[in-house]
């Protein structure tokens, strides 16, 4: 019997070689869903290791070491060096020691500190632009902006002694706390890359009196042999090429672990910062959403393919009827009946199971090679958990494509045109998956998107439940234009129209093809749309073709080093991101007379928005030279109640609050002399406050100079009719009575999008600011929805804070130089990062969502090869029997034309239909189920993300594949034409 069988497998090899083909993707599809998890896995790994800032790739240790003359006679606790070696046992990190502690002796300012600093190694990572660098005991090097503010020169001996902060009522200042040391000054420094991961968590160089700090540094022997008290220890964990191997990630992240637990259990102040379990965190992110999105287009074409084999077994089985129905009539037994009819399919299935698994993980290693070189594919037995069910559903199709010619009676097997039979079992059949295919929609709607259970199907389930309904709505339709060709005179027409609609197995082909096209149609939108959504995130998100942080710097400073790195404003822009309380839209101000030329704007007229957030106002008042003075007539005061008065001036050398002294009785002028108002500075406001422990204020101020063309208070009760200020309003206020100049609008104008309208923002000082929509858009460049956007100039105007912001930014656009944070440096900014645009994209690329959509892509290339198969099958099952039919009516007179139209026509019409229907369908799927994918990660960001694809984009995909399966139908019946005599 078994040599019986491979006989009949042999004699319709070619039927058989195509079933297997069609097991094959089947199976292939259900290995090459897990093994591209695998490989995207590694993937997702790989490029966000290399795309980490190098915060995420190192742990600090640190450590306040007790003062140890204070220890005299007492045994040394444990510090950080001598736990060094039981802490640091991460494979793959390089190492680096660290201590510093303040000081005093070079600068004559004692609100000031000088951090001295022991760093290992440091010589390698400093620039040394005059003298040389450290090379023994007592040798220092000093920043170069120290040395310019200073005075010092390369050289020069210095004293340095360990310093105190003193706090006392009303004064804060540094106090030296040990025996001076003698230095010597031999070189003068610069760091060419502050951000470098060598240099850790340590906060070396930031801002330190509205300028980049610079340390001290010497050897660990100049530290230790200066007479000190408490200091700072550190140690920098910095991975290496091989410790954030894809392969160790997770013995990483084990050990992290336990060096976390380890440093708990010391209970010696040692304490552990690192951005590692960000990092790792991030990488599991991203895995997730590709192991919620590959699943979805792997079922679609396990369930295609379970349809397909159905199909082409029936069809398979239909043309051995009559072979069926000899085997019946001599009396074979049931089981060898049996035997002989479904044992040629089941062989072609398990042949086609075994090779699914070893072409699936092949297809997977081939493509993982050319996407993803040297990471690797992870090939594993893993990746079979699914071929088992694969298999086994391919099988159980192929015997319930059997079914029917088991079950005939031997009458009705030698029918040569079998009944089409409205089957009660079809319709529950079909009826049972379109039950399936909504409840798993709605499950996606009730669960806000869980692509768990069902709702991994819901997108197949749907699709295919539509196809069949197409199917339903289109073959009747099919019957009646043959009917009327007929009537007509065009028997061609006729012809084709019965073969589709006379056929049992016609609707099965075509629901089948509207079920690839849907296929092909929904990985389109998908892609596209995620495509797209990348785009949107790199440059929108972004907010220009590259933005580049500096550390905290006053307004003015940022907007004059800006002006001088790019006089013309043809590439870069000034701005600051803005103090956000949870929940608020965000805040961003920019310098918008350079917005329309550097910003990505999403829509409209950035010039119209730029031009609306700065109307025209009058300047603030300035003062001439460094010295700063206010003109008061101070009359009714308790001498019993200090009144003290400050004002708050910026300029781009730096902004301050200038303490001006205690008012007193009558008219004086109240003034202070301040560096960074050479040549000159503008009033921001001036401050009046209760003194100390003061309440209960009296009295009134008349404000004489300086002159501007209005003033408003931050309490209105404060200013009477005849422009006196009263000073009990200041008995009210939380911090100070603040008068500001009318020269910029107490409510900004501002772009929004998403944000109420009445919505205040959070100023550059942190006090609430009303603002004024004069513009609404659907995201801002670098904030995106909800968010507000003002004039920085503006906004500074309004901020009475007198210190540097955090946040501060410099867009740039294509057109900026190559040497551009050259220029920014050497216009006094600090750069702490680079962002640019291309570099977010090249990211996301190599995130989970983007790896896990090229599987879609394949996904939709084998469901067409899978209905190309199909007509394959079809014409081949049909040819003979057609070939004999169409030859007889050709004996009676069928005409040449009407013989091509019958023989050509019919597939390609059949194509033709099921492409129109399955793209339709392919977008219904999509609108019902593609919005639950996370195709921008489990944590989109804030932006109007595209949702639908681009129209030629599917214009693209109707015409190729459409193009391709026309022309498998095309050659097809050019076959059958060709036999036709």
């Amino acid at each position: 019997m078994i040599a019986l069988v491979l006989a009949m497998l042999w004699s319709r090899r070619g039927q058989a070689l195509t079933v297997a083909l069609l097991t094959l993707l089947g199976v292939a599809a259900a290995v090459a869903a897990p093994a591209w998890l695998r490989a995207t896995d590694r993937a997702v790994a790989a490029g966000q290791v290399e795309v980490a800032p190098g915060a995420m790739k190192t742990f600090t240790l640190t450590q306040s070491e007790p003062d140890q003359r204070a220890l005299v006679g007492q045994s040394r606790p444990q510090n950080l060096e001598d736990t060094r070696g039981a802490l640091l046992g991460l494979p793959g990190f390089s190492y680096v020691s660290a201590a510093e502690y303040p000081a005093l002796g070079v600068d004559p300012d004692i609100t000031r500190r000088t951090q001295f600093v022991y760093r290992q190694n440091v010589c390698e990572h400093l620039e040394i632009v005059a003298g040389r660098c450290l090379s023994g005991e007592g040798d220092v090097v000093i920043g170069a902006a120290t040395a310019k503010r200073l005075d010092l020169k390369v050289g020069q001996s210095i004293d340095m002694a360990f310093a105190v902060l003193v706090h006392e009522p009303g004064d804060t200042y540094w106090k030296a706390n040990g025996a001076a040391k003698p230095l010597l000054v031999a070189g003068v420094y610069r760091v060419p890359r502050p951000q470098d991961a060598y240099w850790g968590g340590n906060p070396y160089f930031a801002t330190y009196f509205g300028a980049p700090d610079e340390p001290m540094f010497a050897l660990d022997a100049t530290l230790r042999g200066m007479d000190h008290g408490v200091t700072q220890l550190s140690v920098d964990g910095i991975a290496g090429p091989d410790a954030l191997a894809v392969d160790r990630l997770p013995a990483l992240n084990t050990a992290v672990g336990a060096l976390r637990a380890q440093v708990q259990g010391l209970g010696e102040g040692i304490t552990l910062e690192t951005g590692i379990p960000d990092l790792l965190a991030r990488i599991d992110q991203g895995r997730r959403a590709a192991h919620l999105i590959v699943p979805v287009p792997a079922v679609a074409l396990i369930l295609l393919s379970c349809l397909t084999i159905f199909l082409a077994v029936g069809y398979g089985t239909e043309g051995r009827r009559p072979e069926l129905a000899v085997v019946a009539l001599r009396g074979a037994r049931w089981g060898q009946r049996w035997w002989l009819a479904t044992g040629e399919n089941l062989v072609a299935v398990l042949i086609g199971a075994v090779a699914g698994c070893v072409a699936g993980q092949l297809l997977v290693n081939a493509i993982a090679a050319v996407r993803f070189p040297g990471v690797g594919a992870d090939a594993g037995l893993d990746s079979l958990r699914w071929a088992p069910l694969a298999a086994l559903a391919a099988l159980i199709t192929a015997l319930l494509a059997e079914r029917r010619q088991l079950l005939s009676p031997v009458t009705e097997l030698l029918r040569r045109a079998p009944v089409v039979r409205r089957a009660f079992g079809a319709i529950a059949l079909q009826a049972g998956v379109a039950v399936i295919a909504v409840i798993a929609a709605v499950q996606l709607f009730v669960t806000g998107g869980t692509l768990t259970g069902v709702g991994t199907f819901a997108s197949a389930l749907v699709a295919i439940a539509l196809s069949q309904l197409a199917a339903r709505a289109v073959l009747p339709t099919v019957t009646r234009f043959a009917a009327r060709a007929l009537g007509r005179g065009r028997p061609g027409a006729a012809l084709a129209g019965f073969q589709l609609s006379r056929r049992p197995g016609a609707a099965r082909i075509f629901a089948l093809l509207v079920a690839a096209v849907s296929v092909a149609g929904f990985a389109a939108c998908a892609v596209d749309a995620a495509a797209r959504g990348r785009i949107m995130q790199a440059d929108l998100g972004t907010g220009a073709d590259r933005v580049v942080s500096v550390q905290a710097v006053g307004r003015q400073t940022l907007l004059a080093a800006v002006d001088r790195a790019d006089p013309d404003g043809a590439y870069a822009m000034a701005a600051i991101r803005m103090i956000t309380d949870p929940g608020q839209p965000a805040g961003l101000a920019v310098d918008s007379t350079r917005l329309a030329r550097v910003a990505n704007w999403p829509a409209g007229d950035a010039r119209t928005a730029a031009t609306a957030l700065r109307p025209r106002a009058p300047e603030l008042p300035v003062t001439d030279g460094p010295t700063v003075s206010v003109d008061l007539t101070a009359t009714g005061l308790n001498p019993d109640k200090l009144v003290t008065v400050g004002i708050v001036v910026g300029s781009p050398l730096g902004d301050e609050v200038l303490p001006l002294g205690d008012l007193a009785e009558g008219r004086h002028t109240y003034s202070r002399e301040v560096d960074i108002c050479r040549p000159r500075c503008r009033i921001h406001a001036i401050r009046v406050s209760e003194g100390d422990g003061n309440k209960d204020i009296v009295g009134a101020v008349t404000l004489n100079a300086p002159q501007a063309a209005g003033w408003r208070a931050n309490s209105p009760a404060a200013l009477r009719p005849d422009g006196t200020i009263d000073l009990t309003a200041v008995n009210g206020i939380q911090d100070s009575l603040l008068l500001q100049p009318v020269s910029t609008p107490a409510t900004l104008p501002a772009v929004v999008a998403g944000a109420g309208p009445g919505d205040p923002v959070r100023g550059l000082d942190g006090r609430p600011v009303p603002v004024a929509p004069v513009a609404d858009l659907d995201a801002l460049p670098g904030v995106g929805r909800p968010g507000t956007m003002v004039d920085l100039d503006y906004a500074d105007r309004l901020a009475t804070d007198g210190g540097p912001s955090s946040g501060a930014q410099v867009w740039l656009n294509a057109d900026a130089p190559g040497d551009i944070l050259n220029r920014l440096s050497a216009a006094g900014l600090v750069v702490t990062g680079d962002q640019r645009a291309s570099d977010v994209r090249a990211s996301l690329d190599r995130q989970g969502p983007a790896l896990a959509l090229i599987f879609a892509v394949v996904i939709a290339v084998l469901a067409a090869g899978l209905a190309a198969g199909a007509l394959v099958l079809a014409g081949t099952v049909d040819r003979a029997r057609r070939v004999e039919d169409l030859s007889a009516l050709r004996a009676q007179g069928l005409s040449r034309q009407a013989l091509r139209q019958a023989t050509l026509l019919t597939y390609p019409a059949l194509v033709a239909a099921a492409v129109l229907a399955g793209l339709v369908i392919g977008l219904l799927t999509w609108w019902l189920t593609g919005w639950a994918l996370p195709l921008s990660g489990m944590d989109p960001p804030p932006l109007p993300l595209p949702g639908w694809p681009r129209p030629w984009v599917l214009a693209i995909v109707t015409v190729v594949a459409g193009g391709a399966l026309a022309a498998v139908a095309w050659l097809t019946g050019r076959r059958t034409l060709a036999e036709v005599r």
